[in-house]
């Protein structure tokens, strides 16, 4: 089927029909047109100045308003931000998004322009008043708790002997201390001891962690020969700025002369102190506290006004900023989307280009028609579709439902426009090999819960910011929501809930009450069980090697199923990109080549299935062994009494399978290239006039032939040297072919046992998860479930809550991320390298809606 037998319904099967389109916009509605595009968000532009600098654009000017509009948004965001707790905003989570926000007329930007600079102005004249005065609230607050702090010292009867004491002290130990002359003039910092020295302090406020550094430092500068007391100050002081509070210390430091203060104070204030002048009187420090005090209680009320103005101010700008927002960042978008339009001088139009899906190009008409008519214009923006020899972007039509499931496919990589889309095919395959690896009864009915959850919350949820553990399980709801419902299928299929049985219906086994030792022997009654494993299996002593042999076996089956079915893919690709003849040479090749030996082991496991051994001469024989005697004994006679019999006429049928192998090889390597070979030499006599013009029907060649007669060049007459140039690039385009399929070959031949290896992950993992859950269940819950006396109730309230969340987050979460991880390996590597091509690019149309 081409795309252009495709419905006009979106499908996921193949990418959307596009269109190259060409848009011609008269100047005076480019702006709306383009707004009208971008509410629409099905058209994407290509850029048609390639060659010209982005800051030499048409509209370069218009970008740059807005960003500086958007610089100033984001200045209000985090002033918002920083006050948001203290004012209470709500309203930033109300506000339209950008898709609501109609058409703005130049002035209302302009009008808008001015707001958002008046906002700023005010905003940032207020910031500056408020750190000036939360500066002069800390200088003064730290200034009373100087004079506070230091009174109880200053006032001490003995302050004065036990200044002298300690500087004497310090004297004798420094010869170079020099005392104060008796002419010297007094003053506020200045304590006279007797008549001959005058001692000089200094008072500050400094952070407590700095005060032993302070001391040290003082204490080896002036060698000694200073006195000096602190106190702790109890209450932190809070900066207004940031609301974070210190702890911090006022000091006192005695010296002789002013060099010696002169050091005192640069060393303190290197620290990180304040000084603050003080008086040793006592009545001029009472004087001082009480208008240092007074001066507080002022700056404390202009500041409480400043900040409620500022809060005001900012709640203002709070209900109206997303919506600024908004507005300038779709503004800017417009004409960052013109800036790719060429200019068209003679019919003074804007013209664009660019892809768009072809079933909405009569929406795009009528929406751009009616910009023109609203806004009064005689000459209307015209579209038209062109034919365009570029590749269109593949895009495929998603909903809620199945964009999860497109988004792992397109991880991957993008299909090729027209190819087969796998992701169509992973909501059905994608939650089954999950729940193969997965699959419990109690496990997949946790999952479930958790996706019906998300979905019924989902208007909510989808508002609000998630965090980043929180928003791929969001995202990825309906892919939970399948792979729990499958999760309960394949757990009823095990017989499993948390690692218990399930006895649904009437078993097929009894067992004998004559017990031998510990054990019992089971005995069938004819009857079997009708859905899944027979509970009588998990009381058994060899479960365990039963369900490995069961579970093993019915991964390789699965594998080979899933590798078929993305084989057969290439069917339909081949089919639309008119390549028949790689049907023939690539696609029955591989097939015999994987039937002929997967297929076989396949065989084996189902008809060993079907034979009740337990009547047979022979015992079963081992496949493993037998298949890789297949290979290194092809010849050899299987006899009946031979440890690798199966069923009669086995030796040639293994003979027959290994030959139809071997043969599938040089067909998948130089089937192509042959028929490649083979078409040029008939292309080239039709040329040379060797063959009739009817002999050029003939089986149509793919995208890679056809590519590869493009690049030939020109027909050329039969002069030699033109033709030994094209039978040089002939020869080297036919060596790349050869390459490329010996490398291909090896590949698939190699891939076709390893990635059936690879799907024994299925076995492993649901072993894993089994044998993990009935760890829990035994060694956390079990030996609790028979609780003796008051100790065992309060044993098993603890235990059974520690065993559910053990299984919540160990077995749903870590397991069920395992699980999820493999299953999106089978599909990636052992799926789509059977048939996916990619090379595709994504559609991005230009969209509001669209995150950047």
């Amino acid at each position: 089927m081409s795309l252009d037998e495709q419905s006009e319904y979106p499908s996921l099967l193949r990418s959307e029909k596009m269109s190259f389109v060409q848009l011609f916009v008269p100047t005076e509605v480019a702006h709306d047109t383009v707004l009208t595009l971008g509410e629409l968000g099905n058209m994407q532009f290509q850029d048609l100045n390639p060659d010209v600098n982005p800051f030499q654009r048409s509209f370069v000017g218009e970008i740059r308003r807005f960003e500086e509009m958007a610089r100033q948004i984001r200045f209000f965001y985090t002033q918002i931000r920083q006050e948001k707790e203290k004012m209470d905003i709500t309203e930033l989570e109300d506000t339209a998004p950008i898709l609501t926000t109609g058409p703005l007329s130049p002035n209302t930007i302009d009008g808008l322009e001015l707001i958002l600079k008046e906002h700023e102005g005010r905003l940032i004249h207020m910031n500056e008043n408020y750190q000036t005065l939360a500066d002069r609230k800390r200088e003064l607050t730290e200034a009373i708790s100087v004079l506070r702090e230091s009174a109880v010292f200053f006032e001490q009867p003995s302050i004065q002997t036990e200044i002298r004491t300690s500087l004497d002290e310090g004297a004798a130990s420094a010869p170079l201390l020099l005392h104060q002359s008796r002419d010297h003039e007094s003053q506020p910092s200045d304590i006279q001891l007797g008549t001959n020295l005058v001692i000089k302090f200094v008072a500050g406020v400094i952070d407590r962690s700095r005060v032993s550094t302070l001391e040290r430092v003082l204490w080896r500068l002036l060698r000694g020969n200073l006195y000096m007391k602190h106190w702790d100050v109890q209450d932190p002081f809070i900066d207004p700025v940031t609301g974070s509070g210190t702890l911090k210390n006022v000091f006192v430091v005695f010296v002789h002369g002013e060099s010696l203060m002169s050091k005192v104070t640069k060393v303190s204030k290197s620290l990180g102190a304040a000084l603050y002048p003080i008086n040793s009187d006592y009545n001029e420090r009472s004087a001082s506290l009480r208008r240092l005090t007074t001066q507080l209680e002022d700056v404390e009320v202009v500041l409480g006004n400043t900040v409620s103005v500022r809060h005001e101010l900012l709640r203002k700008i709070g209900e109206k900023v997303l919506r600024w927002e908004d507005v300038v960042k779709k503004e800017k978008m417009i004409y960052e989307t013109l800036n790719l339009f060429n200019y068209d001088v003679r019919r003074r139009t804007l013209l664009a280009e660019g892809w768009v899906p072809t079933r909405d190009i009569p929406t795009i008409r009528m929406s751009i028609r009616s910009v023109s008519e609203d806004f009064g214009s005689p000459v209307h923006p015209v579209i038209h579709e062109v034919h365009a020899p570029k590749t269109p972007p593949t895009f495929f039509r998603t909903n809620k439902f199945t964009e999860c499931f497109q988004a792992i496919m397109d991880s991957y990589g993008t299909a090729a426009y027209g190819e087969i889309n796998p992701g169509l095919f992973a909501v059905v395959t994608f939650p089954f090999l999950f729940a193969v690896m997965f699959g419990d009864v109690g496990h997949g009915a946790i999952v479930l819960a958790a996706a019906l959850w998300f979905i019924r919350n989902e208007k909510r949820l989808a508002k609000a910011k998630l965090s980043e553990l929180v928003s791929p399980f969001f995202d990825g709801r309906y892919i939970i929501l399948l792979m729990g419902l499958f999760s309960l299928y394949t757990g009823l299929l095990y017989n499993d809930i948390f690692s218990r049985a399930m006895h649904l219906f009437e078993s097929g086994w009894t067992f004998d009450s004559t017990e031998r030792g510990d054990k019992a022997l089971a005995e069938p009654t004819g009857y079997v069980y009708p859905l899944g494993v027979d509970p009588a299996w998990h009381g058994a002593s060899n479960r365990l090697l039963f369900l490995n042999s069961y579970k093993m076996k019915l991964s390789i089956i699965l594998g080979l199923a899933h590798m078929t079915f993305a084989l057969c893919l290439q069917i339909p690709n081949h089919l639309h990109f008119n390549r028949r003849a790689d049907i023939y040479l690539s696609f029955l090749p591989q097939l015999l080549f994987l039937y002929s030996l997967i297929g076989y082991l396949v065989f084996c496991i189902l008809f060993k299935w079907s034979v009740d051994w337990s009547k047979s001469p022979t015992p079963p024989p081992s496949l493993l062994n037998l298949f890789i005697a297949m290979f290194l004994e092809p010849t050899v006679t299987i006899a009946e009494t031979s440890p690798l019999y199966l069923y009669p006429g086995q030796g040639m049928v293994q003979i027959f399978l290994v030959c139809v192998a071997g043969l599938c090889v040089p067909v998948i390597f130089g089937g192509k290239p042959i028929y490649v070979w083979w078409k040029r030499r008939q292309s080239a006599g039709r040329r040379d006039g060797y063959v009739s013009i009817g002999q050029g029907s003939g089986v149509a060649l793919g995208d890679d032939e056809a590519l590869e007669y493009e690049e030939e060049g020109p027909i050329h007459g039969p002069s030699g040297d033109e033709d030994n140039h094209e039978d040089d690039e002939h020869n080297d385009n036919m060596g790349e072919m050869l390459i490329h399929q010996t490398i291909h070959t090896i590949e698939f031949c190699l891939n076709c046992i390893s990635h059936t290896a690879s799907y024994l992950r299925l076995w492993a993992l649901s072993l894993a998860h089994a044998q993990l859950s009935e760890v829990l269940w035994a060694k956390v819950l079990a030996q609790y479930l028979d609780p003796v006396g008051v100790a065992g109730w309060i044993t098993l309230a603890i235990q059974a809550p520690l065993w559910l969340g053990a299984n919540v987050y160990i077995l749903c979460l870590m397991e069920g991320l395992s699980a999820f991880l493999h299953a999106l390996r089978l599909h990636w590597v052992e799926g789509n390298s059977k048939h996916f091509e990619g090379g595709g690019y994504p559609f991005k149309p230009f969209s509001f809606d669209r995150e950047e």
